[in-house]
């Protein structure tokens, strides 16, 4: 049975952040020690039988050295909870990769020869709405994954306002005059917010693809 460190409280967690900070490395292995009981809990939703759970745990704690890296102290909030964030992208990154691989696999694989003896694949001999049938399941794949990108998003507004904007999660696509009417906000605000969200979304992918 693995055993994990108990959390840190928020006196201890900004003290030895201050330490790192300082450039005491000793604080660092401290705060990493001491959330790995994090990094089990969000493992466990991506955990499977044909993953290996070692595997899981070193990916998030990637993550976790993160956002033990470059987390801002000084403006405020827990650690905890940007690490959680800085996990679940590490564990994202994973999953991207593996549906990359396991995609570039089925299509491009050589399946056989043609009369010349040259290799073909499946993205060879498929028709064109068959091929769009493939465009259509990575279109799936890649929104699938936005919507959770999205829910990674910190601020609540910014999580709504895209999902309500773009159509995402069963909801339908509406303006942002729209969007102000149903939460009592300027069109402005909306604008500025939703700007401010897409950036952050932008540079995830960037970060990570």
């Amino acid at each position: 049975m693995r055993s994990f460190k108990k959390p840190l409280k928020m006196e201890e967690e900004r003290y030895y952040l201050k330490m790192y900070r300082n450039g005491d490395e000793k604080a660092k292995e401290k705060l990493i020690e001491h959330n790995l009981r994090l990094v089990a809990h969000i493992v466990k939703k991506y955990n499977s039988p044909d993953r290996d759970l070692d595997d899981l745990i070193s990916i998030g704690t990637i993550g976790l050295i993160k956002a033990v890296n470059t987390f801002d102290l000084d403006k405020g909030g827990r650690l905890v909870t940007y690490a959680a964030r800085c996990i679940e992208n590490e564990l994202l990154m994973m999953l991207r990769q593996e549906k990359k691989i396991l995609r570039e696999v089925s299509l491009y694989e050589p399946i056989g020869t043609d009369q010349e003896g040259n290799h073909i694949s499946l993205l060879d001999i498929i028709s064109t709405d068959e091929a769009a049938l493939v465009d259509q399941y990575l279109h799936k794949y890649y929104l699938s994954h936005l919507e959770q990108e999205v829910f990674l998003l910190e601020d609540s507004r910014e999580r709504t306002i895209i999902l309500k904007r773009y159509g995402l999660c069963g909801n339908k696509p509406h303006t942002q005059k729209e969007v102000a009417a149903m939460m009592g906000i300027s069109r402005s605000y909306v604008s500025r917010i939703e700007k401010k969200a897409l950036e952050k979304l932008r540079n995830s992918y960037e970060e990570y693809m």
